[in-house]
């Protein structure tokens, strides 16, 4: 079995994240540079992930804010 594209692990990490409650309904994701530097990752594949957990319906973007986990 192949190994998941990089966008699909990150969004499977944030998930995981968002679905433990250590990012808590609210809370605001770090940003594309941040999580870029902590997963190694382009911004490409930072906005991939992002793109997934919004379609997802786990996380809103607030323009010139931020991505904030939904409340459920």
């Amino acid at each position: 079995m192949p190994a998941k594209p990089k966008w699909e692990q990150l969004a499977d990490h944030l998930r995981n994240q968002i679905e433990s409650g250590e990012l808590a309904p609210g809370a605001k994701l770090p940003s594309t540079s941040q999580l870029t530097k902590e997963h190694g990752v382009s911004a490409i594949v930072v906005r991939q992930a992002i793109f997934k957990l919004r379609t997802e319906g786990l996380i809103e973007g607030v323009q010139g804010v931020g991505v904030f986990v939904v409340e459920h």
